[in-house]
């Protein structure tokens, strides 16, 4: 799917639109258009519950350990938690960083999203914020 938008007025609609339907026509594809919030709200979401997960957080200490030697399990668990509640305080350019950062691929079927992490983004993403918190 590719980012695009339309204006009525002077409301702005953001919206993704699948290729076929591109290349195709409406009816090429079931899903064609989704709104972009509601995308964009589905794979943060996803996000929030990946960063509390635990085999997230092993992964997320071991590459934080690859650069900063003395980063414990404990330290890695918090840095992660603290994305949670900070998230809506963050400017949207920071949100679109740490998303880009974290994911390889999103993938939208009339049952839902799929979203394909980047698990050396994780690791980045969590040094980043260890370094912060030191």
């Amino acid at each position: 799917m590719s980012p695009t938008h339309t204006r009525k007025g002077n409301r702005l609609y953001r919206y993704y639109v699948s290729q076929d339907v591109l290349q195709h026509g409406r009816d090429a594809c079931p899903i064609g258009r989704v709104p972009a919030a509601e995308i964009e709200a589905a794979v943060v979401n996803q996000l929030r519950r990946v960063f509390l997960q635990p085999e997230i957080v092993i992964g997320t200490w071991r590459a934080a350990r690859e650069e900063q030697n003395d980063v414990t399990e404990e330290e890695a668990r918090e840095a992660l938690r603290q994305l949670d509640p900070i998230w809506e305080e963050l400017f949207p350019v920071e949100q679109t960083r740490i998303v880009q950062l974290l994911v390889e691929r999103v993938d939208v079927h009339e049952e839902g999203v799929d979203v394909r992490f980047r698990m050396n983004g994780i690791g980045a993403l969590a040094r980043e914020t260890a370094r912060r918190a030191a």
